[in-house]
C-alpha cells in the first residue's frame, strides 16, 4: 500500500463532446412501477384521475384496472438516463416533443429506458455549451414501447464544465 493521495473519479454524465449521434444508451437497471408508486405521484400532483386511483371503478373501463399515471411514466423515463447522460453536466432541460404513451403501464409493470441522440449542436449564443435532442422510449419488460419522447437540452463542453463547481460537494483540492 501507498500513502499517494487517492485518485477520485466523480459519477457524471457526457460533456457535450461525448454525445454521438444515432448511439443507443440503454438505461439500467429498470425500475418496478409498485402501487405505491402511482397512488403517490397521482396525488402529490394533484391528480384526482380515478383511472388512476379507483380500482372498483378502472375494473370496468376498456383495460379492466388502474392505469399508473403516464407523467409518471414520463418522468422514470427521463430519471433513468440522467446517471448515465446528463449527471453534472447538463445546463438545462429546455424542453420536450412529440410524447406519447402507445400502450399502457399497469402496477407490476418494469419500465427500462433508452435514449438516442438524434442531433447536437454547439450552442452560437452561449460559448462553452451546446444543444442535444434526445429520442427517449421507455419498454416494459415484455419489450412492448410504453412511452416515446423527444428532449432537447443544453449541456456544458468538457472544458466550460470542468471550470464549473462539482455537484453535490465542494471541489477537491
Amino acid at each position: 500500500m501507498t500513502d499517494a493521495p487517492m485518485r477520485e473519479v466523480v459519477q457524471r454524465g457526457l460533456w457535450y463532446e461525448e454525445f454521438e449521434e444515432g448511439v443507443r444508451y440503454l438505461h439500467r437497471p429498470g425500475r418496478t412501477v409498485t402501487e405505491a408508486d402511482n397512488v403517490l405521484f397521482t396525488t402529490l400532483t394533484m391528480n384526482p384521475q380515478p383511472l388512476h386511483l379507483d380500482a372498483a371503478w378502472s375494473a370496468g373501463q376498456p383495460f379492466g384496472q388502474r392505469l399508473v399515471n403516464s407523467l409518471f411514466t414520463l418522468s422514470t423515463l427521463v430519471g433513468q438516463s440522467v446517471g448515465q447522460l446528463t449527471q453534472g453536466t447538463l445546463v438545462a432541460n429546455l424542453g420536450f416533443g412529440e410524447v406519447a404513451f402507445p400502450h399502457p403501464v399497469f402496477v407490476g409493470d418494469t419500465l427500462y429506458g433508452e435514449s438516442v441522440v438524434t442531433s447536437k449542436r454547439e450552442s452560437a449564443s452561449r460559448p462553452g455549451q451546446g444543444l442535444v435532442v434526445l429520442a427517449h422510449t421507455a419498454r416494459n419488460q415484455d419489450g412492448v414501447v410504453v412511452a416515446t419522447a423527444s428532449r432537447t437540452m443544453l449541456v456544458w463542453t468538457r472544458e466550460a464544465g470542468e471550470r464549473q463547481p462539482a455537484a453535490g460537494g465542494a471541489a477537491s483540492a
